[in-house]
């Protein structure tokens, strides 16, 4: 398109001058344009994080391997995921940006919340009657089946151990949600966090190890559920406030030699800590909080530190590229429903003893691999949930409904959630 000539400038010579939508050609001498700025997108590696963190919970939900909360503290890693994201919204009005987290987070826990709690009624559950949630106390922690700000109620033994769910399985289908609790408080939490955090960062960053020390340790006992929530913010406050270091690049600041060998230390004192102070299930950090807290602190620190930003997967990492974009699309669906999924593989399972041709030797092997089959087959009942509830999401985010969004290229092209 051509130009209009300024003052002190000399008019561009119409038979020079490319026609319109031709873009003119740089002189030899004239340096050339800089590179546009890449469009900003998914950071595919905490993409990939976000998927093993999702997988070792099943994993560790379903064996109970207790050294897998040391190989891999997958809530710590997640928790300082979801405080990366929430500082880049930030940089929107506060509340806009609490309003639409809470409207992502609702919606999959109400699908969640009604066959729950509709489960535990028919199954005998009277509120009325249960010695730890009676009375109107009781109908208002039932609320938090649809705002999780704290514990919700659930019968301890529901059932028989010999019904088709075990007489726990409310226990066990209940239990991840204190994820839920903890993450609805950060969000809260979240913009008067970060203004602490770029007036005092290093203060921000290591008070909720200082404040786990003091709850986490029986130094302060807060009783009750809310000794809980307290004690989940500051066990993984750190992490979350990790994702805000991550974002606003203090990390990248400290060299790399600094950062690794502090956060080593760190975990080496965790380690030592839960060497002492092992709970039921022994090396289990999630028993021992400050363990936990410091072990989580510096195995995020390590991971972000090395974090290459990758806009596209590497190498064979490519070859998983779609089930790592599904997994992080339908997150909330599958964190809700693993514990449920995982129990329901055992009637099915239970189902292969009465077949005719079963001997007792074929018996005992299925005895020794029963674990196993359940690990194989609690996937495709997660994919069967990702296809029947996981658009719920997509609602909540108010985005076109997708069964299966893994970014793969239907028509229209590759969509990336």
């Amino acid at each position: 398109m051509t130009q209009r000539p300024t003052a002190g400038t000399t008019p561009a010579d119409p038979t020079t001058t490319p026609p319109y939508g031709v873009p003119r050609q740089p002189a030899a001498d004239e340096p050339p344009a800089p590179p546009k700025a890449a469009k900003p997108g998914r950071d595919r590696y905490l993409d990939l994080l976000r998927s093993i963190a999702l997988v070792r919970v099943v994993v560790y939900h379903l064996f109970g391997w207790a050294w897998l909360t040391v190989l891999f503290p997958s809530m710590g890693v997640m928790f300082a995921l979801a405080g990366s994201l929430m500082a880049r919204s930030l940089k929107r009005p506060a509340l806009g940006v609490i309003r639409g987290r809470i409207r992502r987070l609702l919606p999959p826990l109400w699908a969640f919340s009604a066959l729950a709690l509709t489960l535990m009624f028919l199954g005998g559950w009277d509120l009325g009657k249960d010695p730890d949630h009676s009375g109107t106390w009781g109908l208002v922690e039932l609320l938090n089946y649809v705002i999780p700000i704290g514990a919700p109620p659930y019968p301890w033994s529901i059932g028989s151990k010999s019904g088709l769910l075990e007489n726990t399985w409310a226990v066990q289908a209940a239990g991840p949600l204190w994820y839920l609790r903890a993450y609805l408080w950060f969000v809260f939490a979240s913009p008067l966090l970060l203004w602490a955090f770029r007036r005092v960062p290093w203060v921000t960053l290591l008070a909720p190890l200082v404040l786990t020390a003091v709850v986490g340790t029986g130094l302060v006992a807060i009783p009750g559920e809310t000794g809980n929530a307290v004690t989940d913010f500051a066990v993984y406050g750190g992490c979350w406030v990790l994702g805000f270091a991550h974002h606003e690049g203090l990390l990248k600041k400290i060299p790399r030699y600094v950062a690794v060998s502090c956060s080593a230390l760190l975990m080496a004192f965790g380690i030592w800590w839960a060497s002492g102070h092992q709970g039921p299930d022994g090396w289990d950090l999630n028993d021992i909080p400050l363990a936990q807290a410091t072990w989580s602190f510096g195995f995020v620190v390590i991971l972000l530190q090395y974090s290459p930003s990758w806009q596209e997967l590497p190498g064979r990492l490519a070859r998983w590229d779609r089930l790592i974009t599904l997994s992080n699309n339908r997150a909330v669906t599958i964190y809700l429903w693993h514990n449920f999924l995982i129990m329901a593989t055992v009637p099915l399972i239970d189902r292969l003893y009465d077949l005719p041709f079963m001997s007792d030797g074929m018996a005992s092997a299925l005895d020794t691999t029963y674990n196993l089959w359940m690990f194989v087959l609690v996937w495709p009942l997660i994919g069967l949930t990702i296809l029947a509830l996981g658009w719920i999401e997509d609602v909540a985010a108010k985005r076109s409904p997708q069964l299966w969004p893994d970014g793969a290229k239907r028509g229209g092209g590759r969509r990336r959630g």
